[in-house]
């Protein structure tokens, strides 16, 4: 499930965020957190992201690897340090600095 915008994969680009995004099946919650994820993304990494979605009910031993305690929760794989943020994104200031994004509107 990628976003049109998204860099390819494979790409070489240091500065690309590659984030995944930890859902239990197509729950509304789950939904709400792929649509703000989109969102956040397209507003201040727009062209510099790479989501991966990863559905438990059918990779449970994917959540392990993670640490997964929580669903939905995005884990900021690159850059480094990893961070997670669990909820389904609906603050978009608590997932910015979660996520350790300037917002937008900051110089």
């Amino acid at each position: 499930m990628n976003s049109e915008h998204e860099v390819p994969a494979g790409s070489p680009d240091p500065d690309v965020w590659e984030l995944r995004l930890y859902v239990a099946g197509q729950t509304p919650k789950s939904m709400q957190a792929l649509q703000n994820l989109q969102k956040i993304c397209e507003e201040h990494l727009a062209g510099r992201y790479r989501i991966e979605v990863i559905d438990l009910h059918k990779h449970p031993k994917l959540a392990k690897q993670d640490e997964i305690v929580a669903i939905p929760t995005l884990v900021r794989k690159l850059p480094d340090p990893i961070r997670r943020v669990i909820g389904d994104l609906s603050n978009i200031e608590k997932a910015l600095i979660g996520l350790q994004l300037v917002p937008a509107s900051t110089p």
